[in-house]
């Protein structure tokens, strides 16, 4: 039973799907044309909570937790790597027969939602990029390379919530009300929990030799092919996420409609909430 500020704040049916024995947990509003939203670290789909309230009333809205997120299963066994995170949401998108999809993605949800687009372009019908990536490069952010530390990152981040805790005030430039904040770190309340949240981090391949460095190159030299409309919704107060990123996106495509909202930081939903609902609505 949720506790009555969750509810309020997000009052979906919880879907599951099996993969690999694991629960892969998925929110499934609405009814219509799809939409699917593909989160990043360390949030989950949570994340996109006013999406799905607005668009389930036109249209299916689909948010999946990756493996290790959320309210998804949380194994301590398991490759948390790109390929797999990838190869989920294709099951997923298979077994509810998903076509003619709005593919949304943030942060992590950039590479691994690409990597389904990439690999079925026949099945997307529109993207919007929220502050991500979806391509090899060589500039990490320093307070990301640090917690690639080997022993010591996976420490902090998984003993102290040192990814996650500090997101909820890094990654906005308006501050989380008390229980937003709580949602997003409910799923990953102690060292076990927050396993994908610290797998994640090392899971980004800044050298060829990375076991998902082919993974992210392979999406990256197929970017360009993917034609269908695409808009660019950005916080251009990301840490993270800079103006690097963002004229790399300009490169790719060219022909995008690029939003850029000047006062908003890595969650820019957060921070621009209405104006990032009337962008996609008018182009969806």
């Amino acid at each position: 039973m949720r506790p009555a500020w969750l509810q309020e704040l997000y009052p979906f049916k919880n879907n599951y799907m099996t993969v690999e024995g694991n629960e892969l947990h998925y929110v499934d509003e609405g009814e219509g044309e799809p939409i699917l939203m593909v989160h990043g670290n360390p949030t989950w789909s949570f994340y996109y909570r006013d999406l799905i309230k607005e668009f389930s009333s036109s249209n299916r809205v689909i948010a999946p937790d990756h493996i290790g997120c959320g309210f998804s299963d949380k194994p301590q066994d398991y490759e948390y790597m790109l390929e797999n995170h990838i190869s989920n949401i294709e099951k997923l998108v298979a077994k509810l027969d998903l076509k003619g999809i709005t593919l949304v993605v943030h942060d992590w949800g950039g590479a691994i939602g690409f990597g389904l687009a990439t690999r079925h372009p026949d099945l997307i019908k529109k993207v919007v990029i929220l502050n991500t990536a979806a391509y090899t490069c060589d500039y990490i952010p320093p307070q990301i390379n640090i917690c690639r530390t080997p022993i010591l990152g996976e420490a902090v981040i998984r003993g102290f919530n040192a990814f996650a805790g500090p997101a909820t005030h890094m990654a906005v430039e308006k501050p989380l009300s008390k229980n937003v904040k709580k949602g997003y770190l409910l799923p990953y309340n102690n060292y076990k929990n927050r396993i994908a949240t610290a797998k994640f981090v090392t899971d980004i391949p800044m050298k060829k030799s990375h076991r998902s460095y082919k993974t992210l190159e392979t999406i990256e030299n197929k970017l360009s092919s993917l034609t269908c409309p695409k808009l660019v919704l950005w916080g251009r107060k990301d840490f993270c996420f800079n103006d690097y990123f963002l004229d790399r996106w300009r490169n790719i495509y060219p022909e995008a409609t690029f939003k850029i909202f000047e006062d908003a930081g890595h969650y820019v939903i957060e921070d621009e909430s209405a104006a990032v609902i009337k962008e996609m609505r008018a182009f969806i």
